[in-house]
């Protein structure tokens, strides 16, 4: 059964990717912060892509990197940084969402959360479980997924977020998709598979794969592509979702105005 995360979008999905934050040269707009995501909506996106970790305060924010250090030169990691010193920091750049902020500010965008760290896992549950019909949460892996999950169904939501699949999972698909065996079974959890074209020498998006998963009817994304030509080409073959840092584009080329 198609989970609700899906039903009613455009196919295939554009997966902004920490919303929308470069759009123009010399933006001052950060990835994965209130501004990139108004950003990616109102060029199109229905999905955004976005990560979450923990501040030392405890609250569930939109941030990737373990620390500071790439978007302002502090080495602090992100737990152990209030929230709103955090939040001073990032004004200036879009301003800092937690969880709660991103699902309750843009009611009409569908969110793809990766919960980046064990501690995110108990407070992200009550933060989507009113939201679970249009979040899909993954995580590298497949246990903190999984317990990523639970937290949502044991705050009370009506049903449990979407899911992609962690590492473990895609090695097992790519593996059993090479022999020709079904996958059914290791899939039986999850909505999606997202995936990079190639890792390293290792093609990992094949037509096997792809054949495989969406037989047991998971979808199939793949990140981060940001050349239209590449765009088109790889849903020519097969590609549900597209994962890109210009949604603007990717909104165009895949002809979804």
């Amino acid at each position: 059964m198609t989970h609700p995360y899906f039903t009613g979008s455009r196919h295939p999905r554009v997966l902004a990717h920490r919303g929308l934050p470069a759009a123009h040269e010399g933006s001052t707009v950060w990835e994965n912060t209130a501004a990139a995501f108004a950003a990616a909506h109102a060029a199109g996106a229905e999905y955004i892509e976005t990560d979450c970790r923990v501040t030392a305060d405890g609250d569930v924010v939109l941030f990737h990197d373990e620390t500071l250090e790439r978007l302002l030169g502090d080495p602090r990691p992100v737990d152990e940084v209030r929230t709103f010193e955090l939040a001073e920091l990032l004004a200036p750049h879009g301003g800092l969402q937690t969880v709660s902020d991103a699902l309750t500010g843009f009611p009409e965008i569908r969110f793809n959360i990766d919960v980046k760290t064990d501690a995110a896992v108990e407070p992200i549950g009550p933060a989507v479980a009113p939201h679970a019909h249009r979040v899909l949460l993954t995580s590298f892996s497949d246990a903190r997924r999984r317990r990523s999950v639970d937290s949502v169904l044991a705050a009370g939501a009506a049903m449990g977020p979407a899911t992609s699949a962690g590492r473990s999972t895609i090695i097992a698909l790519r593996l059993l998709s090479m022999v020709r065996l079904s996958p059914a079974r290791v899939l039986r959890d999850v909505d999606a598979v997202q995936i990079p074209e190639r890792q390293g020498p290792i093609r990992v998006f094949t037509p096997s794969l792809v054949r495989a998963a969406q037989r047991a009817g998971v979808e199939v994304h793949v990140w981060t592509v940001n050349d239209p030509d590449d765009m088109r080409r790889l849903v020519a073959a097969g590609a549900d979702g597209i994962v890109t840092d210009r949604a603007d584009i990717a909104v165009k080329a895949l002809s979804l105005t």
